[in-house]
């Protein structure tokens, strides 16, 4: 992916005409009085039609700009139920960007440095998500529901390549991610460290979203589109359209069903969440059943603006669905490229190569079982944070180094 700069135009007014909302900001920025208050996606924005009558959400919309922001899945629990942040938090989160931005500096005559800014300073102080505590919006505390007591088991007897303490011995030892398949559904659409690339093409009857990595959605548009047949599955599941008023809701069911603990590689499932979006469960071996299915509504609340919302049910493995919301801005000068993961995918060979050596070597006597020194074990706690939340940890350069004392007589 190659940055450009970013002039964003960006229209976030979340206010309703029958809602109290308090200005933050000098640019128009507006968050309810209740900071804990979900607001509704605001509709007043009309966008422009295709001749063929559908409203158009054709252009690129990557969404990077969380990530690199911090604004994490679940939210920090210093948060409480607090959906926004307060000005103050929000003003260091600009100064966050800002210095973000700065990493960026002009090219020099030998080619060192990348012209241009990331443009996070200009999104912060002006998008409605800056604002947000996280991505997810219910449960109320910004936090996962439980799963069910199965999903539970199963999850904690998955086996990926993120799982510390396993061997390696074949395929069914890892997720569909690190065998380049998929990403998962929904977590294909949510972002991850890199690669957030998204593009919208549409035709009559049909809208395409095309994701950066690993995925590409076509989508029937109609209130008479037939469902599949429940045997028929796909690693992104089968999705339908339809329109309510301006805004775009797409139904998904059909989401390849498994666990990622059987021994079966037919079997297994893209984990719904995947650990590279900013504070999910760990491992990637969340089970998905028959029942899952998600709700996605596209709203353009400006010209470069669609605010992306999904309900997530599967009452086999959560004990109640959740829901995100969360910005696509778009950029076109955003430019992506094939992502050709599994050209040169040596990461499973060599892991099971290892993994068997290692374990003959210990049986030779000739070396001792990693136990605490599993590198994977630091996936085992949370390694993201929003270091604006209260109670963060706070991360900085390492400390100088002691000054020697000088020499005597010097």
């Amino acid at each position: 992916m190659k940055r450009h700069s970013l002039a964003m135009r960006l229209s976030t007014a979340l206010a309703t005409a029958a809602m109290a909302i308090t200005p933050i900001a000098a640019s128009a920025q507006a968050v309810p009085d209740d900071l804990t208050e979900v607001t509704p996606v605001p509709t007043d924005y009309t966008p422009a039609k295709h001749p063929w009558g559908d409203y158009d959400f054709t252009g690129t919309w990557p969404i990077e700009n969380l990530p690199a922001t911090r604004i994490l899945f679940q939210r920090m629990p210093g948060y409480g139920n607090r959906v926004w942040l307060t000005k103050e938090e929000h003003d260091k989160r600009i100064a966050n960007a800002e210095r973000s931005d700065a990493g960026f500096a002009a090219a020099t005559e030998t080619g060192i440095g990348t012209a241009g800014t990331e443009g996070l300073v200009d999104w912060t102080k002006n998008s409605s998500m800056a604002w947000r505590t996280s991505m997810l919006i219910d449960p109320p505390d910004g936090q996962l529901p439980p799963l069910t007591p199965e999903a539970q088991k199963l999850y904690e007897e998955g086996r990926s390549g993120w799982v510390p303490g396993i061997d390696f011995d074949w395929v069914d030892d890892f997720d569909s991610w690190d065998r380049c398949v998929s990403r998962g559904f929904p977590a294909s659409m949510y972002p991850f460290r890199y690669n957030n690339g998204i593009r919208v093409f549409q035709s009559p009857g049909y809208i395409v979203i095309v994701l950066e990595m690993l995925g590409t959605r076509v989508i029937p548009i109609g209130d008479n589109v037939e469902p599949l047949p429940t045997a028929v599955e796909g690693w992104l599941g089968y999705s339908r359209a339809h329109w309510e008023g301006k805004t775009l809701v797409i139904e998904t069911t059909n989401i390849k069903h498994g666990d990622s603990a059987t021994t079966d590689v037919s079997k297994r499932n893209g984990s719904p969440l995947n650990m590279a979006t900013q504070h999910v469960p760990p491992f990637n071996t969340i089970p998905t059943s028959l029942k899952a299915k998600t709700v996605e509504r596209l709203t353009m609340t400006g010209p470069d603006t669609i605010v992306h919302e999904l309900t997530y049910s599967d009452p086999d493995v959560w004990t109640k669905p959740w829901t995100t919301r969360i910005e696509w801005s778009r950029n076109e000068d955003y430019q992506f490229f094939e992502y050709a993961c599994h050209e040169g995918n040596y990461m499973p060979r060599d892991y099971i190569s290892a993994s068997r050596a290692h374990r003959a070597a210990i049986a030779r006597g000739e070396a001792e079982p990693e136990g605490e020194a599993d590198s994977r074990l630091r996936f085992a706690e949370q390694f993201d944070f929003d270091p604006v939340a209260p109670g963060a940890p706070q991360f900085g350069p390492p400390p100088a180094p002691p000054k020697e004392e000088e020499a005597e007589g010097e």
